[in-house]
């Protein structure tokens, strides 16, 4: 995510504001953040025009 916000030019002030999430929310999240809520994150993945992909474990 940090890689993906940094191509576009996006401080994480910026996300910030522009999401209305905390700067250290996404800081926590860029750093891996295990406990990061599931609801902020997707919101972050589309702002950032990423894509989440969910396979089965083994």
């Amino acid at each position: 995510m940090r890689e993906r916000r940094k191509e576009l030019n996006y401080t994480q002030s910026y996300v910030s504001d522009f999401t209305g999430l905390s700067v250290t929310f996404i800081s926590d999240l860029e750093r891996g953040k295990p406990t990061a809520e599931i609801e902020k994150t997707i919101c972050l993945i589309n702002i950032l025009e990423l894509d989440l992909f969910i396979e089965r474990r083994g």
